[in-house]
């Protein structure tokens, strides 16, 4: 079983890029509902999701159009229970030019879950993906990005089930839910006994000398230009930056979870108002593009072999 990202057992290639050509960003967005957010789950309990507003079909699409209008595309990982209420929205995705992933099906955190739990999970997410809109897809990333070094045993299980890809592994300490501090800041293949899974992490930022995520809750409450700096560095590295947002964090009019923590509360709510025009700005500075058009830049100009298996269509990650 994986125990460590740099375990031995596991022996990660570096996939890098040289300063030739333009390096791709990765534009990922994790499709889920306000109400669906792991700092809520104490408060609103999955069975009684159905009886919340949803809000996701109309918030994604903005984000869609939003896209659109920059002419950019990205990778959208789908939450099960979202695919399989609103096959209709997940059709558009793809329609759209837009890649297909899997956010797992119920939301929960990947450490809380046995492998066997976590097996039916992700079953029960890409059947419903492609119920939705015909994509069998074998890229992942965990809720709150919650493959952790206790839970990387769940790399294996992704390779048994077919999956090819991962952006679950946050290169960061320090954070309540997420984070692996030894963890490669690169695109890189992890080996396990089921194939190689290549694992493409989030993205990190410096703020007064301290390191966090490039996206989310962080791009609402940093300036934009914290992010830019960091896609910028990494760019000059020759390697793609990973940027995430979800649909809910463009909806400022949410209904408002009650009886939420001032921490939870703050994390989710913090500049909603200003993150539909921030994104904007972001996408008209620099050069996004799915995870397969960033694979595909990476591979094709260092280590060429590989370069087709790093395709869209090898992923699944595209549509149909």
């Amino acid at each position: 079983m994986v125990s460590s990202v740099a375990a031995s057992g596991v022996r990660g290639g570096l996939v890098t890029a040289s300063a030739v050509g333009s390096v791709v960003h990765a534009l990922t967005v994790d499709v889920e509902d306000y109400f669906q957010v792991s700092a809520f789950e104490h408060r609103v309990s999955r069975k009684d999701w159905d009886k919340h507003e949803s809000r996701v079909v109309a918030n994604t699409d903005r984000l869609l159009s939003l896209f659109d209008r920059c002419h950019v595309r990205g990778t959208f990982f789908v939450l099960g229970w979202v695919a399989e209420r609103f096959p209709s929205l997940v059709h558009r995705i793809a329609k759209a030019g837009h890649e297909i992933a899997s956010h797992g099906y119920w939301h929960r955190l990947v450490y809380d879950l046995t492998p066997e739990e976590f097996a039916k999970d992700i079953a029960a997410s890409r059947d419903a993906i492609c119920n939705a809109c015909g994509v069998e897809v074998t890229a992942y990333r965990a809720p709150s990005f919650s493959i952790v070094e206790r839970s990387l045993w769940a790399l294996e299980v992704l390779a048994e089930n077919g999956f090819k890809a991962d952006s679950s592994v946050f290169p960061i300490g320090r954070h309540d839910r997420y984070g692996v501090p030894d963890a490669k800041k690169e695109v890189h293949q992890i080996e396990t006994r089921w194939g190689v899974v290549t694992e493409f992490p989030p993205t990190l930022a410096k703020v007064g000398g301290v390191t966090v995520p490039v996206g989310g809750g962080y791009f609402r409450l940093f300036p934009r230009a914290v992010t830019s700096a960091a896609v910028r560095r990494v760019e000059a590295e020759g390697r793609p930056a990973m940027f995430y947002i979800h649909p809910w964090e463009v909806d400022p009019d949410q209904p408002r979870v009650s009886q939420v923590g001032v921490k939870s509360r703050f994390r989710h709510c913090v500049n909603l108002k200003r993150t539909h025009a921030k994104l904007e700005g972001l996408l008209n500075c620099h050069s996004f593009g799915t995870m397969a058009q960033s694979l595909a830049v990476v591979c094709g100009r260092q280590v060429g072999s590989l370069a087709e298996s790093f395709g869209a269509r090898e992923f699944g990650l595209c549509s149909r």
